[in-house]
């Protein structure tokens, strides 16, 4: 879809509402909104034809879906039903659309799989609801993202009731549209997504689950009794973010606030973290993937939250990891840890906030000054991760110079873009996970390495410190670390553990692993979910009493 000059001059003018009267802004706001909605009647009501005409095809070809999936079903279904109010009907057989905003749900990365484990939750604890897609991947239909869905993540959701609604206005939210002032021209050009995306279909639960917050204060000013949630992976800007600028600070921007353009973007980003904690005031039910996430959102979004008398609290709704998939694949015992080799893995991609110099900067120290001769020669470091670009391509090539100079380049192996079976493999041969990233906001990778029974050696902050590796069951499942001899220390720790030391930790981290699995995944979103809804039906009895 095309939007019109006049569609594309709303969002602006709508940002100069704002130097308006309060009630005025407010009026201009559900102006626009009726609006789009009567833009849309027409539309929605083809939605719903399509729909019931798929689903009708789809039950006469009479596909049933495998065991595990019916069982997820009844799994689901004995969540939390809620009763009718006053005859109205039950929010368990409610007929709406929730719209899921995910411009780039064809990514495939961690954050489109939870997307899409919550759209299968959702299928299966409200059947008649339509799941609305608002992505800007128009080189892929349905059955194309479907597919990849299924083969990507072995997600199997139910196709009636998912649709793609396709966004023409991407571009606004491309950090390469913005070379400077990027959060900002990102945010401000969500807001023209989120008008694209309302232009298409109206909703009736919005649900943002990429990070775009501001699209969610937009529907709130259009749409006051719009229910509206956001699962949060990481904050647009976060209290960390704002101190790594003075001098000692860590992450990519490290010092980066000295004289007068760190000033400058000092006081930008103070400004941008008011006007985040204002969008995110406005957000009904936020659900965040971590601990750490929860406390930055709680910091930043609370006070808004509290004068806007917000009753659900930030939840964690840790992401879904295939725990149980490993279980099967990788196995742990006293027989298997033969087949365990001195090993250092190490599972990211090659991006700069990675760390990955941090890590081969430690194993060296641990080769060089830990380890005798003897151990040496059969100890190993595997970098593996993908290569998106010339850029990803370019840093593995100044990695692998770094292992060379510092004379480990022998004992250090990368492996770049590697299949699953190969991620498996390597997952049953090592003995060590690691991870050096700062302020990781939860760490999917870490699960996985605790899953497949490795002992993690993780950075002493974000999630794989506060949610993924913490003592279980009495005892601990990894290390954590910061500088590259608290990495090295940890690592010969490590290796110096007995054979039964050695098999009780990873059982433990496997056992501690269980708290991320899908299911437990399914159970947290539902829960959060069914406010929403809650809300919806709420406001649709008021709706209908105050038009008697």
């Amino acid at each position: 879809m095309n939007l019109s000059l006049v569609d594309l001059l709303v969002p602006f003018f709508l940002a100069f509402a704002v130097f308006l009267t309060p009630s005025l802004v407010c009026y201009t706001g559900q102006i626009v909104g009726w609006y789009l909605k009567r833009k849309t009647k027409e539309r929605h009501a083809l939605i719903w034809t399509r729909v019931k005409a798929e689903e009708q095809e789809f039950d006469s070809k009479e596909n049933p879906s495998p065991k595990s999936e019916e069982e997820g079903w009844e799994k689901v279904e004995n969540h939390g039903v809620g009763t009718a109010r006053n005859g109205e009907r039950g929010e368990s057989d409610w007929e709406g659309t929730i719209g899921f905003f995910h411009p780039f749900c064809n990514a495939g990365g961690g954050g489109e799989r939870v997307l899409w484990a919550a759209i299968r939750a959702t299928q299966k604890r409200w059947p008649k609801v339509i799941c609305a897609v608002y992505t800007g991947d128009h080189d892929a239909d349905k059955a194309t993202i479907l597919e990849r869905v299924q083969s990507r993540f072995n997600i199997q959701l139910h196709p009636p009731t998912v649709i793609f609604l396709y966004l023409s206005t991407r571009y606004y939210v491309l950090s390469s549209t913005y070379p400077h002032l990027t959060l900002l021209g990102q945010s401000l050009g969500s807001i023209i997504l989120a008008y694209d995306a309302f232009s298409l279909h109206v909703p009736d639960v919005f649900i943002d689950t990429m990070g775009y917050a501001f699209t969610l204060a937009f529907a709130k000013f259009l749409y006051p009794n719009m229910p509206t949630g956001a699962y949060v992976h990481y904050p647009t800007i976060s209290t960390d973010m704002l101190g790594s600028l003075d001098e000692g600070g860590q992450g990519v921007n490290a010092g980066a606030g000295k004289g007068v353009k760190g000033f400058a973007k000092k006081k930008y980003w103070h400004m941008f973290a008011r006007m985040y904690g204002w969008v995110g005031g406005n957000v009904d039910v936020v659900m965040t993937n971590s601990s750490w996430t929860q406390g930055h959102i709680r910091t930043l979004w609370g006070p808004g939250r509290t004068r806007r008398a917000k009753i659900s609290s930030v939840e964690i709704v840790y992401p879904p990891v295939a725990v149980e998939e490993l279980e099967r694949e990788v196995t742990i015992d006293s027989r298997t840890e033969a087949d365990r080799e001195p090993t250092f893995l190490y599972i990211a991609q090659f991006r700069p906030e990675k760390n990955h110099s941090l890590i081969l900067h430690a194993f060296s120290n641990l080769l060089n000054v830990k380890l005798d001769n003897g151990d040496k020669l059969k100890t190993k470091l595997v970098l593996m991760g993908s290569v998106r670009h010339s850029e990803d391509a370019t840093r593995v090539y100044d990695l692998r110079l770094l292992a060379r100079e510092l004379k480990i380049d022998n004992n250090v192996e990368f492996v770049c873009d590697a299949s699953w079976p190969q991620i498996l493999e390597w997952l049953r041969r090592s003995s060590v996970g690691v991870n050096g990233m700062w302020n990781e906001h939860f760490g999917i990778g870490v699960v996985e390495y605790q899953a497949a029974g490795l002992i993690s050696v993780v950075n002493a902050s974000g999630g794989p410190m506060n949610d993924i590796v913490v003592d279980y069951d009495g005892g601990p499942t990894g290390y954590h670390a910061t500088t590259y001899q608290d990495y090295a220390t940890a690592f010969e720790k490590a290796l110096s553990l007995t054979n039964d030391e050695m098999l009780e930790m990873r059982l433990r981290a496997r056992a501690s692993a269980k708290r991320f699995t899908e299911e437990a995944f399914t159970k947290r979103w539902v829960a959060q979910v069914e406010k929403l809804v809650d809300m919806q039906l709420g406001s649709r009895v008021v709706s209908s009493r105050s038009s008697r």
